[in-house]
């Protein structure tokens, strides 16, 4: 059997089944999930809200909003698939194995790379402006 073939019998089952709005119920619960179960993605909603207010506060433009918007989506999606990797990884059955060890930390370093480039992007935005505040 080729990939093709199964991608075609899997996505056809699943695709006819699922609504436009069953999919987007199922992300929401899925973004729920995260903010309920996982202490580090309340720290980066935490951490964005602070940016907004920053923002806010700075009365950054128009381009600025954006990186600041892009850099925010970009932890949080981060913090989100590492959440789904954990997951998988502690499936029932699943077996410590280096490659899952491998996998968790990749996800992390991931994560730990969206913050850093966010922050990088953060400095840009608010530091002129904060040196001239202070």
């Amino acid at each position: 059997m080729t990939l093709t073939t199964l991608r075609r019998q899997t996505s056809g089952a699943r695709t006819s089944s699922r609504t436009w709005s069953r999919k987007f119920a199922d992300a929401f619960r899925g973004l729920c999930r995260a903010v309920r179960t996982q202490s580090s993605f309340a720290v980066h909603l935490g951490m964005a809200g602070a940016v907004v207010a920053a923002g806010g506060f700075f009365r950054v433009t128009g381009v600025e909003w954006s990186l600041l918007v892009f850099a925010i989506g970009l932890v949080l999606m981060a913090e989100i698939f590492n959440t789904a990797i954990e997951s998988l990884a502690r499936a029932p059955g699943s077996r410590r194995h280096p490659r899952v060890r491998d996998a968790l930390d990749m996800a992390s370093a991931a994560v730990l790379l969206a913050a850093i480039t966010a922050a990088v992007i953060g400095v840009i935005v608010f530091g002129p402006r904060m040196l001239v505040w202070v």
